[in-house]
């Protein structure tokens, strides 16, 4: 039976189709090969790569690690806190006897805490407390002020300010070799009210106060005290680059404000008389009265403002739109390099 036209072109399109398959599958081996191929090569790659790593490992040497050795030969350096502003017994809505007393426990706690983490590159066996007044609040130091006060001027200097500071500097003697204090009276130490001006200059409750502590730990070779008996400032040497001008501070000027232009014109001015030999030499000048912690360079002289253990104030509030909070200032001095390192203690919370 003779083959129909159709069916000649029906075998043509399944033999196209067969050559058409056929090609497919030879492309696809191909294409596999090829793939293997470069498989191959970025294997070998790969080796290459890591071989050449570990060979050049092989030639470098690698150091060890080395501790760290304690340095045996540490530098000598005094603990130098300042102590200002307490004004005990003043009584506000977050302040009192008690919680001055806290605070200044709490204080005397983390000066010990300061020097045994800088006693970790220096000796540090003395502590110089740098006294610098108003640790009282006093008694009609201003008109009202009997209304914000929770106790008299007597239990202030006899009581509570003696019970106060006696574990305040027996805490440091219990990490300190020795302990010393230089100490200057404040403005709230005056007695007297309006007519203070007509008492002796050495009436001073803040001086009294001293004067106490000093009989308090008589006994103690360890424990030393500096009170001028008249003067309104102190020198307190600690070495050759290390000479603190030590004052309250109630003797500078100003408005608005801490008295920036005050400081500058009255430690310069004391500065030229020491160059003059007309004062005592010093190289730094620390005081306190404003309650607002700052820190100065007056040409080559460094000035600390310390600030206050009160959480608030209310004629500074009003007066002078102005707050600080309670806080004091620790420095660490070596005698031939002067300050090497302060710290602002922050003295709020429990």
């Amino acid at each position: 039976m003779k083959k129909t036209q159709q069916d000649k072109l029906a075998e043509l399109l399944i033999q196209a189709e067969s050559d058409k398959v056929t090609e497919l599958k030879n492309t696809n081996k191909r294409l596999l090969r090829q793939i293997e191929k470069l498989k191959d090569k970025k294997a070998d790659l790969v080796e290459a790569v890591y071989k050449g790593a570990k060979d050049g490992m092989s030639t470098v040497t690698l150091p060890k690690a080395v501790k760290p050795k304690k340095n045996k030969s540490k530098g000598q350096e005094i603990c130098v806190p300042l102590l200002s502003d307490i004004q005990l017994a003043k009584n506000t809505d977050t302040y009192n006897s008690k919680v001055a007393h806290k605070r200044v426990v709490k204080y005397a706690k983390k000066i010990v805490n300061l020097s045994q983490l800088q006693g970790e590159n220096h000796t540090i066996k003395r502590c110089v407390v740098l006294a610098l007044g108003d640790i009282v609040e006093g008694e009609l130091i201003f008109p009202g002020q009997a209304h914000e006060i929770d106790s008299s001027l007597y239990k202030q200097v006899t009581v509570d300010g003696p019970r106060m500071l006696y574990e305040f500097f027996n805490i440091l003697l219990s990490h300190f070799e020795t302990v010393e204090c230089h100490w200057v009276i404040g403005n709230h130490g005056a007695l007297g009210g309006r007519s203070r001006r007509d008492y002796n200059p050495e009436s001073n409750a803040d001086r009294m106060l001293g004067k106490i502590l000093e009989t308090m730990f008589k006994n103690e070779p360890r424990m030393k005290f500096h009170i001028p008996e008249k003067k309104w400032y102190t020198i307190a040497d600690l070495g050759v680059k290390a000479k603190f001008f030590c004052f309250h501070g109630d003797n500078i000027r100003g408005s608005m404000g801490l008295p920036f232009y005050g400081y500058n014109k009255k430690i310069l001015g004391w500065k030229a008389l020491a160059s003059a030999e007309l004062m005592e030499e010093f190289t730094h000048a620390v005081c306190g009265h404003y309650h607002t912690p700052t820190s100065l360079y007056l040409n080559d002289v460094r000035l600390w403002v310390n600030g206050s253990t009160e959480s608030h104030n209310g004629y500074a509030l009003e007066q002078l739109a102005s707050m600080g909070r309670p806080s004091q200032f620790c420095l660490f001095v070596k005698p031939s390099k002067g300050v090497t390192a302060e710290y602002l203690v922050n003295l709020e919370g429990e």
